[in-house]
């Protein structure tokens, strides 16, 4: 077989065209900004250029439990500075991201992150879920559970999972 496009090596020496037909129209990816994230949001961008997909990256936050056992206006005092720290977080990343993907797209929820990503799934039509996992065993996984664990058994879409170091 044969072919005209332009061919890019890869690290295990396979042959890859450079650029694909969307396979992946439109790649989410759920970022809490540590290392395992920042790695699949770098893989997803790989991908997204490869196959001309665009991208969406999703933060998630909870509000803290504590804070709802006040009154209304302590937990709307406490809500603000976690949402506009994250806000600005997200900001930054998209920012840098834009770089790379001018068209790319920021997205902040609050709610639990496994049922926001799930949803987001839904409203963006995504066709692929990147993430990070932080590979938790044993009793910490026991306890904190996993919402890379919990994508991958719910999700209608693929979801490609990074492990950090």
């Amino acid at each position: 077989m044969t072919t005209t496009e332009p061919l890019v090596t890869s690290k295990n020496e396979r042959p890859m065209p450079q650029r694909q037909e969307a396979i992946f129209r439109c790649i989410l990816v759920p970022i809490d900004f540590g290392e395992p994230s920042r790695k699949a949001l770098e893989l997803a961008v790989g991908l997204a250029k490869t196959y001309g997909s665009s991208l969406t990256i999703l933060h998630t936050f909870e509000f803290p439990a504590y804070a709802s056992v006040g009154s209304l206006e302590v937990g709307a005092d406490l809500l603000s500075p976690v949402r506009d720290a994250a806000k600005d977080e997200l900001d930054r990343e998209l920012s840098d991201l834009r770089r790379q993907l001018p068209s790319a797209q920021g997205v902040l929820v609050m709610g639990v992150a496994d049922e926001e990503i799930l949803g987001a799934i839904r409203e963006y039509r995504a066709d692929l879920v990147v993430m990070g996992t932080h590979g938790r065993r044993g009793l910490s996984h026991a306890l904190l559970g996993s919402v890379a664990e919990k994508v991958v058994r719910m999700s209608p879409v693929p979801v490609l999972t990074v492990r950090g170091s």
